[in-house]
């Protein structure tokens, strides 16, 4: 099986007599108080899906993220992981000190061994990683709006709760036991955050007859206005799975995780992540992690190209794809030949018209099961 990225897979959580002492410690530290998306870094630091990291990174990290690419060490990494407070709430903490980390409704999540206080000009944080500084690109506006102090330092993890959704929640070390059990030697892990239509299901199972099995992992938390629910997500993915795959051919789980929209930079994030869950290869396709028009169509793509020693490697297919009448299957502008009168494009807005309208979208663009699904939630899509 694939090694998780930079060698090991870390696991910070707690258990036994240390989770104990941990515990019955908190009391005694100082805390502050993080946002939801910093709860999801927390956590994902904890069971490994960012292994190497075992924290918050300092500066000499961030510095080398954003210039190469890479950590100090020399391992790729491509997204900064920041733990961002207030210079008031920095001014009462002191490096050394251990630092209870508790979620908005109040709960400790984690401990913090406080290592570094320091300052960096969020404008160069947001142009390298995004590669623009237009505060209209959601990624750059979050930036922007982080707190003046960065925290580092290696953290410990005193809740193990699996919410949301703990049922489709398995940590790295748990999906890579499946697909031990399974046999499976090559994985595809499929990126998703949207429900699931005839492209996406013909673009699984055209990879999937390349691969022992397929991870479809849609990520799970904060996403933009328009984007489906998350119970909708899993309710289509059920829908689609129970009915037209192989289930001993693929697994379905959560990847708990805010997108940041970083287009290609996102794209290596991501295939680290699904590396550290087991996976050979991640299926990219065009503007992968992308919004707007800040990337070129196939940059996500490219980018894998800079990285020869990432190990797992990404499956691209190209084009944007539809179902052409003519053809009487899946195809792209780089297979098909016929013109747009001959074509049933992939539509989102299309499914979303047609939920709202009651109407019924042809079978070439989405599984009737699916479509199902989608209409038993009264709002599917994040408002």
């Amino acid at each position: 099986m694939i090694k998780p990225h930079g060698g090991k897979l870390i696991d910070r959580s707690l258990s036994g007599k240390q989770l104990e002492e941990a515990r019955a410690g908190i009391d005694k530290m100082k805390s502050i108080t993080l946002d939801s998306m910093s709860i999801t870094d927390v956590r994902n630091i904890g069971h490994g899906r960012y292994s190497p990291l075992e924290g918050f990174i300092g500066k000499t990290d961030l510095e080398s993220i954003l210039g190469k690419a890479r950590l100090s060490t020399g391992v790729v990494w491509t997204i900064p992981i920041l733990l961002d407070v207030s210079e008031e709430e920095a001014g009462g903490l002191t490096e050394g000190e251990d630092v209870c980390l508790k979620d908005e409704g109040g709960n400790a999540v984690a401990v913090l061994h406080l290592r570094e206080k320091y300052s960096h000009p969020k404008p160069e944080i947001a142009k390298a990683v995004f590669g623009t500084d237009d505060i209209k690109h959601p990624g750059v506006a979050s930036t922007m709006e982080k707190k003046d102090v960065f925290l580092a330092g290696d953290i410990h993890l005193i809740d193990d709760t699996r919410e949301p959704f703990p049922k489709y929640n398995l940590y790295p070390s748990e999906t890579r036991k499946v697909f031990e059990e399974r046999g499976w030697k090559t994985i595809a892990g499929f990126q998703t955050r949207n429900a699931p239509h005839l492209g996406h299901e013909n673009m699984q199972k055209t990879v999937l007859s390349l691969v022992d099995g397929l991870l479809i992992h849609p990520v799970i938390g904060k996403k933009k206005k328009g984007d489906f629910k998350d119970e909708v997500i899993l309710k289509c993915y059920d829908a689609l799975i129970d009915n037209y795959f192989p289930k001993d051919r693929v697994l379905l789980s959560i990847l708990p995780m805010e997108m940041r929209y970083a287009g290609p930079r996102e794209a290596v994030h991501h295939a680290i992540i699904r590396k550290n869950h087991g996976c050979t290869h991640l299926i990219v396709g065009r503007d992968h992690a992308g919004v707007g028009n800040y990337y070129s169509p196939e940059a996500a793509i490219e980018i894998f190209d800079e990285f020869d020693d990432l190990e797992i490697r990404p499956i691209t297919l190209r084009g944007d794809f539809f179902h052409c009448k003519k053809c009487r299957r899946l195809e792209s502008e780089r297979t098909c030949p016929h013109g747009d009168d001959q074509k049933i494009k992939f539509s989102g807005t299309v499914i979303r018209k047609m939920l709202i309208e009651g109407g019924t979208p042809p079978p070439e663009l989405i599984r009737p099961e699916v479509f199902e699904a989608q209409k038993q939630f009264k709002n599917p899509f994040i408002e």
